[in-house]
């Protein structure tokens, strides 16, 4: 995620509390979402569109995040 803004995402993972809780709820759900995609954790359909959809907000509000330090 970000490769092309490695540096920046690692700074702001030192420097901001909130952008590293999210980063890390990303990675859980990225986590879980794997697991249910490949079966080894079982998963309603709906269950595992909920993940994405918050998986996907949480990318989001990390690029949002990144913009602003980048301006």
């Amino acid at each position: 995620m970000f490769e092309h803004r490695q540096h920046q995402m690692e700074k702001m993972m030192k420097e901001n509390p909130d952008f590293l809780r999210i980063f890390n709820r990303h990675q859980e759900l990225e986590r879980q979402v794997t697991d249910a995609e490949y079966g080894t954790v079982p998963m309603e359909d709906l269950a595992l569109v909920k993940l994405k959809k918050e998986k996907l907000m949480a990318k989001d509000k990390l690029a949002r995040m990144m913009d602003k330090t980048s301006n």
